[in-house]
């Protein structure tokens, strides 16, 4: 009889996180990755340094209290909440050509007649093409004359389908905010924060990852009363069979 079992070894992985670094960019008026060193070889005979980062700082996680006083914080997550399937809906091509789109209900219904009906529980994740601008700060930040940001995000036509008729549990994107960039009212983050659900920002390799099939694992830090943190966020895939 064969064996059917498929071993993690044989998964594929993929890391959808950028490096932390100084020069990364950062939400206008967020902390700075800042670095001091600690201990030195030399000094101390190991080597240890301080680091500094806002909780929305690099590839980062939200939670419901980002917004919403008294809702649940970083720290009150399961590790079971931090493994989702992933569902990765394309945008490149309009997103080059509109700074300020938005996700719709077009989009959502063209992706499911071609990959089939998002499943509840998922992740939805925008691949908008911003991960290639994180090398150059204010290009990704689509900052204009009057530093203001455009990026493309979730409309909240689209949000609200996919919380109350497809049942997600989060959202994502490789910019910097599930909003749009010039959408000061945070529709798309509100929404998904009073669903009790997440969110993750400035991801990287999205490009890597199938419309469906793959799972994230997301290395948020349990902060106590944190809305978030920065993380390492993982996608796992199954071999082809």
């Amino acid at each position: 009889m064969a064996d059917n079992k498929i071993s993690l070894k044989q998964w594929r992985v993929i890391d959808l996180t950028h490096p932390l670094d100084r020069n990364m960019p950062a939400w206008p008026g967020d902390p700075s990755f800042e670095v001091t060193t600690w201990a030195t070889y030399e000094k101390d005979r190991y080597l240890s340094r301080r680091i500094s980062i806002g909780e929305h700082g690099g590839t980062h996680w939200g939670t419901p209290n980002t917004f919403i006083k008294g809702a649940r914080s970083a720290g009150m997550f399961s590790a079971e909440e931090l493994v989702i399937p992933a569902t990765v809906i394309d945008l490149r091509k309009i997103s080059t050509e509109n700074a300020d789109y938005r996700l719709s209900m077009e989009d959502i219904h063209a992706w499911e007649k071609e990959n089939g009906r998002i499943p509840p529980g998922s992740m939805a994740v925008l691949l908008t093409g911003w991960q290639e601008k994180w090398k150059t700060p204010r290009v990704f930040l689509g900052l204009d004359g009057h530093n203001r940001c455009h990026w493309p995000g979730f409309g909240p036509d689209a949000v609200s389908f996919l919380i109350h008729a497809r049942k997600i549990r989060g959202m994502g994107t490789d910019t910097h905010g599930v909003d749009p960039g010039n959408d000061k009212q945070f529709k798309a983050s509100m929404a998904i924060y009073h669903a009790d659900g997440m969110v993750l920002e400035c991801l990287a390799n999205l490009d890597q990852l199938p419309p469906t099939g793959s799972t994230l694992v997301i290395g948020g830090l349990p902060v106590a009363e944190g809305s978030g943190s920065p993380t390492r966020v993982f996608a796992f895939l199954p071999p082809e069979r």
